[in-house]
């Protein structure tokens, strides 16, 4: 995350494009994204079933740019997606799946083939994980070109088979072991997020508070971190600095807001003010 240079352009600063939303749930990849270009990123394409588009639209902030695809009429993605999406992605260089997604059989099925078979650094989040729930070393092949794993504890149980109670219980060991056989990075969201990576590192955050238990937040936290892989940085690097500073805007939107009061966008109102904290930018 170095200074920028005098004769860059918005492409050097990443195209990312994010397969998120579903009918009742546009807020997601609206949050994601704004996050994103909050996070720096140059370049930032929702992609969103037809049916909600309109809605997307009249809520997000300008700078986003939609990719409206054929849906029935149903509000989700369906398998049929993945040809338009993979053309798209040509022109981009990190892809977010995941949030708001919903967990139809079509949408699932979608969610799998991008990540095994888009060849770009991915993140994997929410309803994009669940899609893979009970299976998964499906995961293993998209290791090779870079893959986080956004998972809360109930998501990891889903993953593993292991109990909630369990994975709190050896937060850093299950996150470890899961990075190491399955080739990705993980971010073990929580109490002290942990990041573990495939080659052994591992980071426990410090920053955050319990107002961030709250709707919307890990939508914020995904589209910081693509936007950091965006801009060059390895996924374990982008990961530990998303989780950093996302909660470091947390606990600068409690202090303003409280812990009670906290949304989502305040988070995303404070990314900038917790950048210019650590960086001279």
């Amino acid at each position: 995350m170095s200074k920028r240079k005098a004769d860059s352009h918005k492409g050097d600063y990443g195209r990312l494009l994010i397969v998120a939303g579903s009918a009742g749930f546009s807020g997601a990849a609206i949050l994601s994204g704004h996050a994103a270009l909050r996070s720096g990123s140059g370049l930032v394409t929702l992609v969103v079933p037809a049916s909600i588009n309109n809605v997307v639209i009249r809520k997000k902030t300008p700078e986003l740019m939609t990719l409206p695809l054929p849906d029935a009429g149903k509000g989700v993605f369906l398998s049929s997606s993945f040809s338009p999406i993979r053309k798209f992605a040509d022109s981009c260089n990190v892809l977010l799946v995941g949030p708001g997604l919903g967990q139809a059989a079509g949408t699932r099925a979608l969610a799998v083939k991008l990540v095994r078979e888009i060849l770009l650094p991915k993140v994997l989040d929410a309803d994009g994980l669940n899609a893979f729930a009970g299976r998964p070393e499906l995961m293993r092949p998209a290791g090779r070109w870079g893959l986080v794993i956004t998972p809360h504890p109930g998501e990891m149980s889903r993953l593993t088979g292991l109990s909630v109670s369990k994975i709190q219980g050896s937060r850093k060991q299950t996150a470890s072991d899961f990075a190491r056989k399955y080739c990705v990075t993980v971010v073990l969201k929580g109490y002290r997020t942990v990041v573990a990576g495939p080659d052994g590192r591992c980071y426990i955050n410090n920053t955050g508070n319990p107002g961030m238990a709250t709707a919307g937040a890990g939508d914020v936290l995904a589209g910081m971190l693509a936007a950091f892989i965006g801009q060059g940085l390895d996924c374990f690097t982008a990961a530990k600095f998303a989780v950093y500073l996302h909660g470091l805007a947390g606990d600068m939107a409690a202090a303003e807001k409280t812990k009670i009061s906290l949304i989502a966008g305040d988070i995303i109102d404070k990314i900038p003010q917790a950048i210019k904290s650590i960086l001279k930018v």
